[in-house]
This record gives structure tokens, sequence and C-alpha cells, in this order.
């Protein structure tokens, strides 16, 4: 059997890994000169950048992609962080109080609550956990609840982190099902070697298994005879296939189908296709002597302008630093309306990095934005269609086609086994 893989992203590339250890002869085709798409790493004055999703997997060592890296065999080390953190103002009764900020464990963020709020939230927890909220928004779900603003304020880090989503803009059943993945899998955890050494492990089961990655080779179009994918054209060259995965997003997918899915059988998923939107967010990378975040995890800032997460790690791998340097990487969302004055959403960003880390030294050595055709995830999280597509033995994977609940690569990684239970049953 034949399977032709478009897109030699983390998507593609876990789906190529997975078939060709089920026996499939797999060609993987890459537009691009490099593999990894934005999941690898960017050697940059000595640091290792990301090209995109940062060297942390949301649900470390026993996450989904975790399972499925070991399912293939490839060759990853994962070490779980130690803890996640929220840096928040002062309260009453602190020293300084009113001075400046503090950090909070992320599993403590309900003793910033009143005690009845706090009794509220631990029911609600409990209660919620056998039958999700759905209807709304996760941001309009809250205000239903509480009257406490800072919830807003922690679910919009929460949310900005993690889906580069603000919380009025994810439905509330989709950050439950997020919520149930924390308890399952527990938190982040760091791959040694960066994203890049999980990118190396999977192109090396797929090469042990025979399979071939081509890199700048542009897929022209998907052949399909009698609705069912046949092949697809790269230049001048016709490859033929039993099964096409795609690693383009499903729009992306459509277009190269052409033809093939015009008429009023197609109209409806075509017409869905049109209300997908990306979401867009700003990295800014830091270089500094000594730690700014000072451990391995993902501190929350819920209190900055635009900043929504930072994480530092240096702490779990010195390697992807020169030696004595530590890199930080800070995350923020960017709104719909402000994709188009990224230059102020920057300045808002810096702003707030001097603010949350007052009087520490450091270099921004990098700014990286996401948006339009190089976004954060093709599709919003929480809209996600699904991986199958009117064409049989056609299937999208990737940052646009993401299992329920599952956070950025968690997502891909869940889409990923989905499509692959439906091929090798």
């Amino acid at each position: 059997m034949k399977a032709v893989v478009i897109g030699a992203g983390l998507g593609g590339l876990l789906s190529a890994a997975r078939l060709s250890k089920a026996g499939y002869q797999v060609e993987v085709f890459e537009r691009l000169p490099i593999t990894g798409g934005r999941f690898t790493n960017l050697n940059y004055k000595g640091f290792q950048l990301s090209s995109g999703a940062f060297h942390i997997l949301p649900h470390g060592p026993s996450g989904p992609l975790a399972q499925l890296l070991r399912e293939v065999g490839a060759d990853v080390k994962i070490v779980r962080s130690e803890q996640t953190t929220m840096r928040v103002p002062l309260k009453k009764g602190d020293p300084d109080y009113g001075k400046g900020f503090k950090d909070v464990s992320f599993n403590d963020f309900s003793t910033l609550l009143s005690h009845k709020d706090r009794l509220k939230i631990a029911f609600l927890i409990a209660s919620t956990r056998r039958n999700h909220p759905t209807g709304s928004t996760l941001q309009a779900w809250i205000r239903t609840q509480f009257k406490d603003e800072w919830l807003v304020k922690f679910a919009d880090s929460f949310c900005g982190w993690s889906l580069s989503l603000k919380s009025d803009e994810v439905p509330v059943g989709e950050v439950f099902e997020i919520i149930e993945n924390m308890y399952r899998f527990g938190g982040p955890g760091v791959p040694i070697g960066g994203c890049k050494g999980v990118i190396d492990a999977l192109e090396c089961v797929i090469a042990t298994n025979g399979g071939k990655i081509h890199i700048e080779s542009e897929v022209s179009k998907i052949l399909v005879e009698n609705g069912k994918a046949a092949g697809i054209i790269v230049g001048n060259e016709v490859y033929e296939a039993n099964l096409i995965i795609s690693n383009v997003g499903h729009a992306a997918t459509a277009c190269l189908c052409g033809e093939a899915l015009s008429g009023e059988r197609y109209s409806g998923y075509l017409r869905m296709l049109e209300t997908l939107r990306p979401s867009a967010g700003i990295k800014i990378c830091l270089a500094a002597d000594e730690p700014l975040v000072g451990h391995s995890g993902v501190l929350l800032t819920p209190y900055a302008k635009r900043v929504n997460g930072i994480d530092e790690v240096t702490q779990v791998d010195p390697k992807l630093a020169p030696p004595g340097k530590h890199l930080t990487m800070s995350h923020q969302q960017v709104a719909p309306e402000n994709v188009r004055n990224l230059e102020a959403e920057i300045e808002l960003g810096l702003q707030d990095l001097k603010e949350i880390f007052p009087g520490k030294k450091y270099e921004v050595l990098l700014i990286q934005s996401y948006h339009d055709n190089w976004p954060v995830n093709r599709t919003a999280s929480g809209t996600d269609p699904g991986n199958e597509t009117p064409i049989s033995e056609l299937y999208v994977v990737g940052d646009g086609a993401k299992g329920r609940g599952g956070i950025e690569v968690e997502g891909v990684a869940l889409g990923v086994a989905a499509t692959m239970k439906k091929v090798l049953g």
C-alpha cells in the first residue's frame, strides 16, 4: 500500500512514521527547504529558537504526543516540568503590599478568590467533570457563575498562552475537555533537543522503515478518481497513492483538490471551510545570563497588558542556549482586529516584559509573529472540523484538525491518532 503525506510538519511526520511502521510505502512532500514547519529549531546566535511552537509539550512525558512518539518508536527524552506559576499582585497582608507582584502555583489559583467562591469553584470542578457545560464561551460561563474579575484575567492568560485566543473566543466545552486532559495526563514537559529533537527522531523512524521525505517539493494538485484520492502532482511528476494525508489544513487541501470538490454534493463542506479562521500570536525570545523565570514550567501573566505566558526551557536543556546563557520566550495572543497593527502589539509586549522582570538584564534576541498563512493554528481551537474530508482516502491532520481538548501539539497528536485509527483500524 502506498501513502503520500503532504507537508513535513509535526502532524505530517507523525502520520508518516505511524504508516511506515504499519508497512505502508510512505513518501512525504514538503515545499520548504526544511522539515518540521512550525515545530523545529532555528539556530540564532547559538540559541536554539523555535520556528513556532515552544520547546514544551503541554502534557509532558505522559501526554498524547509522548504516547504517539513511543508507539512509533521515536527516541525522544521528555522531562516533566516541576511547576507552573502565575505572577499576581501582592495582597493585603503581604510584605510590600501595593508595590509589586508574587508568583503563585497554578494549582493554587483558587486561593486568590474569596472563601465563598473557593467553595463554589471546588463544587463546580467536581460536578462539571461528569457533565461539561456547553452552549457558551468560557468567559460567558464564568460571568454567570462568579463576579470576581480575577477569574476572567486568569482565563484570558491561560487561553492566550495555550490556544492564542481570549476566553470569550473559546467554547466552554473545549476548555473543560482541556481541563480533563490536564487531570488525565498532567502538566508540561520539555523534549531534550527542543522541537527539533522530536522532528529528528520521527525522520529517523521514517527512514528506518523505508519512507522518503522530499523537501522543496510543492504539491500542486491532489488527483481524485470517482470520489477517491488517487495521487498527487509535484512539478511534472505524478505520484499515485492509495492514501493521502494532508498536513496543510482543510482549506488548502480543498484548493489542491480543485474541480474535484465542485458541485452540490460538496457545497456544505465548502461553506464550512469559509467559517474557519486562524489564530494569531507573537513570540519574543530573550537571552539572559541569569534565570528570569527560575523554573522549567510556564509562568502565566494574567495582569500583563499583552503577554500571556513565559517559559525558560534552558532550566531543563541548557544546550538550547550557549554556555552560561538562558533562553526565555514569551507568548501573546493577537486579536483579529490587531493583526494589521503588529508593531503596536509588539511594543506592548516589550513593555510587559520590562514590568514582569523589573531590574533584570536581558537581550531581545528575536521577535516572531504568527498570522495569516503562517499562523499559530490554521483553525482556532474548539472549531476544528475533524480529520475526514468528503474525498475517500483523503485525511487532514495538523493544527487545522486537532483532537478535542488538545492544547497545541497535543491536539495535533490526538488528531493524528484518530486518523490512524480510521485508516489502520
